[in-house]
């Protein structure tokens, strides 16, 4: 799963800079490299909206990998 995240939060990233392109710039990056609305734009504008889904219904489940639990604080 914590690998899954990582994913997630790169492809989100990613999309929202290039989101932000789009609003400041009137240039959309994914549509000059591949082309508008061919099938390899769709699938990587599918893949940065399943990563943002997968860390909507996963925030506030992360693990803790530091054993914070496990510290007793005197």
């Amino acid at each position: 799963m914590h690998i899954l995240r990582m994913v997630a939060y790169a492809l989100v990233i990613t999309g929202a800079i290039v989101w932000g392109i789009v609003g400041f710039f009137n240039y959309n990056i994914v549509s000059a490299l591949f082309g508008d609305a061919t099938l390899i734009s769709r699938i990587i504008y599918a893949l940065v909206g399943l990563s943002g889904i997968t860390l909507l219904a996963t925030t506030g489940f992360e693990e803790c990998y530091c054993n914070c639990s496990d510290r007793i604080d005197h």
